[in-house]
C-alpha cells in the first residue's frame, strides 16, 4: 500500500499533463485552423478576440492549475517550490490580464458592448479575485513573510481560496465555450465536436488538479 501511495504522485503528474499536451494542442488547432488564426492587430476583428481564450486557458487556467500542483508533482526544497509556485500565478495572471485586454480590443473594434454577459461577469471577479489572493499569498508566504503561528493559521484559507478561484475559472471556461458554441451557432461537425471535447477536457483536468492539491498524498 505504501508503495502504491508514493507512487501515485508520478502517476497523477503524469496523467495531468498529458492533459494539459491534449488541451494545448486541441486549442490551437481550433483557432489556427478552424478559425481566422491570432494577431494582436488585424483588419480581421475575430484574430485578436482568438487571442481570448488562447491566453484564458492555456495562459490563465493551465499555468494556475499547475501553480497548484507543484507542491505534490515538483521534488524539490518547499522554499524552491513556493517561487515556482508563485512564478507559475504570476505567469497566470499576465496570461488573464492580456486575455481580457484582447476581448476589450476585440469589442472596440467592432463596436460591441463590454461585460454584458454571465461569462464576462464570472471571468472579471475570477480574475480580480486571483490577483487578491496572489497579493496576499505573497505577502504572508514569501515577501516580507509573516510568523510562523500567523502562516499556518492562514494556510487552510489560503489553499480553500485558491481552490475557490480554481473552481471559478473552470465555470468560466466552460461558460466561454458555450457562449463561443451559441454565438457561432455550432451544431454538427467537426468545430462543434472539437469545442466539446477541449470543454470536457478542460473539466477533467480541473477535478483532477482540484484533487490533487485538496487529497493527502504520502511521499517515502
Amino acid at each position: 500500500m505504501e508503495k502504491n501511495r508514493s507512487s501515485f504522485p508520478m502517476l497523477a503528474s503524469v496523467s495531468i499533463h498529458l492533459l494539459v499536451i491534449s488541451i494545448v494542442g486541441l486549442v490551437l488547432y481550433w483557432l489556427t485552423s478552424l478559425r481566422e488564426g491570432l494577431a494582436l492587430s488585424s483588419s480581421i476583428p475575430m484574430k485578436i478576440f482568438n487571442l481570448h481564450p488562447l491566453l484564458m486557458v492555456l495562459g490563465f487556467f493551465i499555468f494556475s492549475g499547475e501553480a497548484m500542483i507543484a507542491y505534490k508533482a515538483i521534488p524539490a526544497q518547499r522554499q524552491t517550490i513556493k517561487l515556482i509556485h508563485l512564478m507559475f500565478h504570476l505567469i497566470a495572471l499576465a496570461s488573464g490580464i492580456f486575455g481580457v485586454y484582447a476581448v476589450f480590443k476585440f469589442h472596440d473594434e467592432v463596436k460591441g458592448a463590454h461585460m454584458y454577459t454571465l461569462h464576462s461577469w464570472i471571468g472579471m471577479a475570477t480574475i480580480v479575485l486571483f490577483g487578491f489572493q496572489l497579493i496576499f499569498g505573497s505577502i504572508t508566504f514569501l515577501f516580507p513573510g509573516a510568523a510562523p503561528a500567523t502562516r499556518a493559521r492562514f494556510a487552510p484559507w489560503h489553499v480553500f481560496a485558491g481552490v475557490l478561484i480554481f473552481f471559478l475559472a473552470i465555470v468560466t471556461a466552460e461558460t466561454g465555450l458555450t457562449e463561443k458554441f451559441l454565438f457561432q451557432k455550432l451544431k454538427h461537425g467537426q468545430e462543434a465536436l472539437l469545442v466539446n471535447f477541449i470543454g470536457l477536457l478542460i473539466l477533467v483536468f480541473g477535478i483532477s488538479v482540484i484533487g490533487t492539491a485538496v487529497f493527502p498524498i504520502r511521499r517515502k
